[in-house]
């Protein structure tokens, strides 16, 4: 698509919600209800009262949004079950000057959105109770049964002023394409993956095989927490060399005793040999930023990251690629948001 190329790849931006909501009818029943991602436990946590809120999530905090949700959502006019991202309820919208200009605010998590105070948008936002961005639908006979199509058209809910509501459907209409150069480069780094991932395949099994059995000391746990804690302290992740020693003595500082057991030298190299894994990480990492840097010359609701008392500009959290099969792919900046969301304190803290 970005390639300039005829494309039914459709792409929506990941709102900073919190909390998700589900909410529609229930299959068995015939009921409307709203939900959490509990909806999705053993035993599901339906709420179809203010009583079951109450049951099934306490009191105070995300309950208080859950039955704003449960007392204006019915107006939407839903015929099935969706997915989206609280944004605000009324007592969340602030008023608060960035760069000069006075804005209506509302920071349900990590990043803060902010329009013109004399705007329409933020008109509509002060008459609701609740705003809601939507982006999944389900289908299903039964909740167990429930089956995820990512995108919804906002246009499918009726209007009311008691909840203000979009989809996340990015308008690509008018989008920067990339140039010849540009596409050129980016299937340059689309092989390079290629070669990486072709090289630390058996390795990457191996990491697989360490995931589904749980392993305490293998590799793959240790991974993530390293990528994290890299991306938690705000340093580069540039260079494979380097990164491949850093792991390296991360790790080994870490169970030297358990590599220590491992009788031959073969043993030991499984547990040091990750360079072309290394490489493979930082390919797709630089590979999937070419893509969101493009992408986040689309203009949308102002986003800011909270910078001591002031605010600072910043991307979206992300986006999602829907092809025509209805599969998807999250891309996030995981080096600005992830970063941002491990270091910057929420209000719901």
């Amino acid at each position: 698509m970005l390639s300039g190329g005829k494309s039914k790849t459709n792409i929506t931006v990941k709102w900073d919600g919190a909390p998700a909501i589900f909410a529609g009818i229930n299959p068995e029943n015939g009921k409307f209800f709203v939900a959490t991602k509990s909806l999705f436990n053993k035993i599901p946590k339906i709420n179809y009262t203010k009583a079951d809120i109450d049951a099934n999530h306490g009191s105070g905090g995300p309950s208080d949004k859950i039955k704003v949700a449960l007392k204006y959502l019915p107006d939407l006019g839903m015929k099935g079950i969706y997915q989206g991202d609280i944004m605000f309820s009324k007592n969340d919208l602030k008023q608060q000057t960035i760069d000069d200009v006075s804005m209506l605010t509302f920071g349900p998590n990590t990043i803060t959105y902010a329009v013109p105070e004399d705007s329409d948008l933020a008109s509509q936002m002060r008459k609701a109770h609740l705003g809601v961005v939507w982006h999944t639908k389900y289908t299903g006979n039964t909740i167990d049964s429930l089956a995820a199509q990512f995108g919804v058209d906002a246009n499918i809910f009726k209007k009311t002023k008691n909840v203000w509501f979009d989809d996340a459907y990015v308008n690509t209409a008018n989008a920067a394409t990339f140039s010849p150069a540009e596409v050129k480069t980016l299937e340059k780094k689309i092989n390079q993956i290629a070669g990486a991932v072709k090289k630390s395949g058996k390795f990457l099994n191996h990491l697989g095989r360490e995931i589904a059995d749980k392993s305490k000391w293998g590799l793959a746990p240790w991974m993530k927490v390293f990528f994290n804690t890299k991306i938690r302290s705000g340093a580069g992740i540039s260079d494979t060399k380097k990164l491949v020693k850093e792991f390296d003595a991360y790790y080994m500082d870490r169970v030297q005793k358990e590599i220590d057991t491992k009788k031959s030298d073969k043993g030991k190299n499984t547990y040091k040999d990750v360079y072309f894994c290394m490489a493979t990480y930082l390919g797709i990492l630089e590979a999937k930023n070419m893509v969101v840097k493009k992408l986040e010359t689309i203009q949308g609701i102002g986003t800011f990251l909270r910078d001591g008392d002031g605010f600072k500009v910043t991307a979206p959290e992300g986006y999602v690629a829907i092809n025509s099969s209805g599969g998807a792919v999250k891309l996030v900046d995981r080096l600005t948001f992830s970063h941002a969301n491990f270091t910057i304190a929420k209000d719901w803290d």
